[in-house]
């Protein structure tokens, strides 16, 4: 990968599929919850590149450091010191809590091709399970913007004629995103024209 800089070498493989082991309902020690959003039968949980939680802290760090610092120099001048360490602060810890998260966020992502359907899961404090017909898929689309680019990162988008919460996949990397995109176009023509 020339030009792209591989932060996924640092951290544990993705882009995987889950285990095959998603809880069984009839499981007493499967919650209600891992239940609800467990990978359709007979599929596993395709997760994304851990580069999309890089993507996320730079993001962070490029809008909170800014901040903090403007903030702090503002406080320091109309307030005092006390205020601008408090500013100072709370941008510190406002960037590390963000920091930490971008990684639960990034596991919280996949994708499942199912039989006649298309999973999206996604979330840590709200969880969300989107069910795509293959059938009802008008486009799909990848995007990537410039530092998405620069990391090797894209994301995967399916519109349908009705609108939905979040259908996106982002962070996978640019051979996944093309591999999902054309197959995910070939289901979608082959439901609707009913083979």
């Amino acid at each position: 990968m020339t030009g792209i800089v591989d932060f996924a070498a640092h951290d544990e493989p993705v882009g995987d599929a889950e285990p095959a082991n998603a809880p069984d309902p009839a499981d007493s020690e499967a919650s209600a919850v891992e239940v609800a959003f467990a990978a359709p039968a007979g599929a596993t949980w395709c997760r994304v590149d851990s580069v999309l939680a890089w993507y996320r802290r730079i993001l962070l760090a490029a809008t909170v450091l800014p901040l903090g610092i403007v903030g702090a120099g503002a406080a320091l001048l109309w307030s005092g010191p006390v205020s601008a360490v408090l500013w100072a602060l709370a941008a510190v810890i406002l960037l590390a809590a963000g920091w930490y998260a971008a990684r639960r966020v990034q596991r919280s992502w996949g994708y499942a091709e199912g039989r006649a359907d298309f999973y999206i899961t996604s979330g840590v404090v709200v969880r969300q399970l989107v069910v795509i017909p293959y059938g009802r898929m008008q486009l799909v689309d990848v995007t990537s913007n410039v530092l998405e680019q620069l990391l090797g990162i894209a994301t995967v988008r399916v519109r349908t004629a009705a609108t939905i919460a979040d259908a996106r996949i982002s962070g996978l990397r640019f051979d996944d995103a093309i591999a999902l995109r054309d197959r995910l176009a070939a289901r979608s023509e082959t439901f609707s024209t009913g083979l």
